[in-house]
């Protein structure tokens, strides 16, 4: 099968995802939750008029010249003055208060003078002046937050302002996850000297959480296809919206994800993608779940994670944000010429005299998590890009 490109792989990976359905969360429950509607607010903010300083109500025409206002009474947040200002009176009020009715300006203490129970301005007024106006933040049906969204805190914030103690959000996809491979034991065992522990699983379990998956651990499989047909069954049978299998992807004889992906249906729509690492990657369809066989190399595992795998659960939530974000960083060592495969190059991203700057690393293994760990960036190359020097602006993705 020919090699296809990271960009083509990626669309046809999108091409026919389906959002999860929605499911209704207290805002205790909707932090890092992605809104499934788009919501509108239930009450106008403010509902009327406040003062947005500490000071004294009036209206700015009264208090034209050297004139004495009476203090007709105060107006604190959640106490209004509950009068009409008459002519030639002002109200002591307090940031967040509403303004009383016939003021339209505030003055704030400072630039007042107060004696008993009167009050002159030292700056004269105008209309307006440190009020907010009924409807500045927003109003009743205004729509606040669009479906799509990711909420943070500030969201969330928003969300309870618009008067909203649950929201409907998209279901976390549920993905199962297969480590496959004879040579794999779980963290914590008691590896035989050709054995190795099962870290990928770990660390992909994470990613998918992070990207608002809710991970379905479904252990190791060995090299044997009937079993591996077992576990996919299992993950399918469970409900799994996409099923992923870690190793087994390549050409060798002892690599069944592909022939137990589709014996148990699945259509295999690519396989084998021009990057460095992740080029044994693989993705297909099984009636209405994604089905992925990632290769088994821990860094290819995770490299393939962050370009697919985490895009796929972000457009199932219907985020609009689905691919990875890149930025620019000027280079920080030499680079040889590329082939015909993209690299994603582990290294570390700073800030130096206010520019960003990468450093790949030396060693790019594709078996060396160690690196991974420390690495903060994919610095990536293009296919067939020439040598690069020191002091050049490369693209990279942020870990």
């Amino acid at each position: 099968m020919t090699l296809i490109s990271v960009e083509v792989a990626q669309a046809e990976l999108l091409s026919a995802v389906r959002p999860t359905s929605s499911e209704r969360v207290s805002l205790s429950e909707a932090g890092g939750r992605v809104l499934a509607a788009d919501l509108a607010a239930r009450r106008t903010q403010p509902p009327v008029p406040l003062s947005s300083m500490d000071g004294y109500a009036m209206c700015a025409a009264a208090a034209t010249g050297d004139v004495w206002l009476r203090v007709a009474g105060e107006s604190a947040a959640g106490h209004g003055f509950g009068g009409t200002l008459s002519e030639g009176e002002a109200v002591r009020i307090f940031t967040g208060a509403p303004l009383p009715a016939g003021a339209d300006c505030v003055v704030m203490q400072e630039d007042a003078e107060r004696d008993l129970d009167r009050v002159r301005v030292k700056v004269a007024p105008v209309p307006g002046q440190y009020v907010r106006p009924r409807g500045l933040d927003f109003s009743e049906g205004d729509i606040g937050l669009v479906a799509g969204t990711r909420l943070g805190f500030t969201s969330l914030g928003l969300a309870a302002a618009m008067n909203h103690d649950s929201l409907m959000v998209r279901r976390r996809p549920r993905v199962a996850v297969i480590a496959s491979g004879d040579e794999l034991v779980p963290p914590g065992g008691e590896p035989q000297p050709n054995q190795i522990i099962a870290s990928s699983s770990v660390a992909l379990s994470h990613l998918i959480r992070e990207a608002g998956g809710d991970p379905i651990d479904l252990s190791i499989a060995p090299d044997d296809l009937g079993l591996l047909r077992r576990r996919i069954r299992r993950g399918l049978d469970d409900g799994a919206d996409i099923v992923v299998v870690i190793g087994g992807a390549s050409v060798g004889d002892h690599d069944y994800t592909r022939a137990a992906l589709e014996a148990e249906g699945a259509a295999i729509g690519f396989w084998k993608v021009a990057m460095r690492p992740g080029k044994p990657l693989m993705h297909g369809r099984v009636g209405q779940a994604e089905v992925l066989g990632l290769p088994g190399n821990p860094v290819s595992t995770l490299v393939c994670g962050v370009l697919f795998l985490a895009p796929l659960i972000r457009a199932m939530l219907g985020r609009g944000d689905v691919l990875p974000e890149t930025s620019t960083a000027t280079l920080e060592a030499d680079l040889q010429p590329n082939d015909m495969r993209r690299d994603y190059l582990r290294g570390h991203l700073f800030m130096r005299d206010g520019l960003l700057r990468v450093t790949p690393f030396a060693r790019q293994d594709s078996s060396l998590l160690r690196v991974l760990a420390t690495a903060n960036a994919l610095v990536i190359r293009p296919e067939y890009a020439p040598a690069i020097a020191a002091g050049e602006t490369v693209e990279v993705i942020r870990l």
